[in-house]
């Protein structure tokens, strides 16, 4: 009786035992289980638009980009270009106006009808040279981007520049600032357009067919270019 008692005593806590190691081992099995599920994929996971019902729109089907893409900005740098070269031809060109009034053309203060060509002499030097033309003769000063048309009195009647910054302009550009011409020559290749820019002087565009831009500009005074060529 004793003994079996005894035997049974030993047997109970080896079964309690067990039974712990038994629950340990499933919940580390547990454990390791949930720890090896992968989470679920979220919407940014799965390329989906976080947005129901929307589709993504990097490109379309042909693999353009939308209007944001580098057409569309290419699109607006080139329009903006446009616009800002349209702005300055205007302002250079009302500047050449406001010149002309004064018998003057930009960066030379020698003007027509009221200079002399004895103050240019004194002032550059000799010319380069010096043709006649009509009944007045022309000093050139290549350098200076300038011709001075002067009468046999030494007056000058005739202020003529050649500066690079002219040469970007265009007739449409220069009739949309300042109109139609009065006046429309020919010589040889080039067109003549003459705009009246006061009762005294006269703002003129040479532009070759060859290439529709502006070759030179002058500012000439009629009446000067008749007064005192006697002798």
């Amino acid at each position: 009786m004793n003994t079996s008692m005894n035997v049974k005593a030993k047997i109970i806590p080896c079964v309690v035992v067990l039974g712990a190691m038994l629950a340990l081992g499933a919940c580390s099995s547990d454990n390791r289980d949930a720890a090896q599920t992968p989470p679920a994929p979220n919407a940014s996971d799965t390329g989906a638009s976080t947005a129901p019902g929307k589709t993504p729109a990097a490109a379309d089907s042909s693999g353009n980009k939308g209007a944001s893409g580098s057409s569309g900005t290419a699109g607006t740098a080139a329009g903006s270009s446009e616009t800002k070269e349209a702005a300055e031809a205007e302002k250079q060109l009302q500047e050449l106006l406001k010149l002309a009034k004064q018998g003057k053309v930009p960066h030379i203060e020698y003007a027509a009808h009221t200079g002399l060509i004895d103050e240019v002499e004194k002032s550059w030097g000799k010319a380069d040279k010096t043709d006649s033309a009509g009944k007045g003769l022309y000093a050139t000063y290549s350098k200076k981007h300038a011709v001075f048309g002067f009468n046999k009195g030494s007056q000058i009647f005739d202020v003529r520049s050649d500066d690079p910054e002219l040469q970007k302009l265009k007739l449409d550009q220069i009739e949309k600032t300042l109109g139609k011409p009065q006046d429309t020559k020919v010589n040889g290749e080039d067109m003549i357009y003459i705009y009246k820019a006061n009762d005294q002087f006269q703002l003129k565009f040479i532009i070759p067919k060859s290439t529709g831009k502006v070759d030179h500009i002058s500012v000439f005074s009629p009446q000067d270019s008749i007064n005192n060529m006697a002798g």
